[in-house]
């Protein structure tokens, strides 16, 4: 039974992908920023274990992983939680931007150093959730954008770095997707929100799982998604 690692499988596309992996038998890690939210995580999916450590502070990861158990053996590391500040260049503060970096790019390099071990014996896949901001960036997006521009980075070089290690390397640009994310987006805006108009966290899930499924024979290196209406 292979061993999955999820970051942000509280709602949205995380927790899309986690239902679908436990629904199959797969053994599911849920990365949780504290104790309490660790007990939401186990109870929104059951059977599902969880490691606590905080995204928002990557400098401590390593330290809060090695009071814990940690799996054996990692057959693919799902970096798909994420965060989210809008504004101009002109008005963001060294907080906002380090809230994104460290979130959406300093934890996920980190977890995957503290993870590559595990990951080398299995000959595993490493899966970073991306954004269309991580292609192209637009206006108020600028932190954002940078935190996914360098996300892209950290793929690309670890693709080529792993490849002999037979780690799979993937990254998935979704576009808008219907989520609290993405609610939270919207409010930023000044915009209403219809979830109808954007992609189905599901449908999303359909195509990381389709990654994760692929014969060793291939790879998906770079997977965008869009909405469809």
């Amino acid at each position: 039974m292979p061993t999955h690692v999820i970051t942000g499988a509280g709602s949205g596309i995380g927790a899309a992908v986690t239902r679908r992996l436990l629904g199959r038998g797969d053994e599911t890690v849920l990365m949780a920023r504290d104790a309490g939210r660790a007990k939401e995580l186990a109870a929104l999916h059951p059977g599902a274990r969880t490691l606590v450590g905080d995204l928002s502070n990557p400098d401590r990861l390593s330290w809060a992983l090695a009071q814990q158990a940690m799996p054996e053996r990692v057959d693919s590391l799902l970096h798909i939680a994420g965060v989210v500040e809008l504004g101009q260049v002109g008005d963001l503060t060294p907080k906002a931007w380090h809230f994104q970096l460290n979130a959406n790019l300093v934890a996920p390099a980190e977890l995957t150093r503290l993870f590559l071990p595990q990951l080398r014996v299995a000959q595993g896949h490493v899966l970073f959730v991306n954004s269309g901001a991580g292609l192209s960036a637009s206006a108020e997006w600028s932190a954002y954008a940078a935190s996914k521009h360098g996300l892209k980075a950290l793929a690309d070089a670890l693709r080529h770095e792993e490849h002999a290690n037979g780690i799979r390397v993937t990254s998935v640009y979704p576009g808008r997707t219907a989520s609290p994310m993405q609610a939270k987006v919207h409010q930023q805006e000044g915009k209403e929100y219809d979830a109808s108009r954007w992609i189905d966290p599901e449908s999303v899930a359909t195509t990381i799982v389709m990654a994760l499924d692929l014969p060793r024979d291939a790879e998906v290196n770079d997977l965008t998604v869009r909405p469809g209406r």
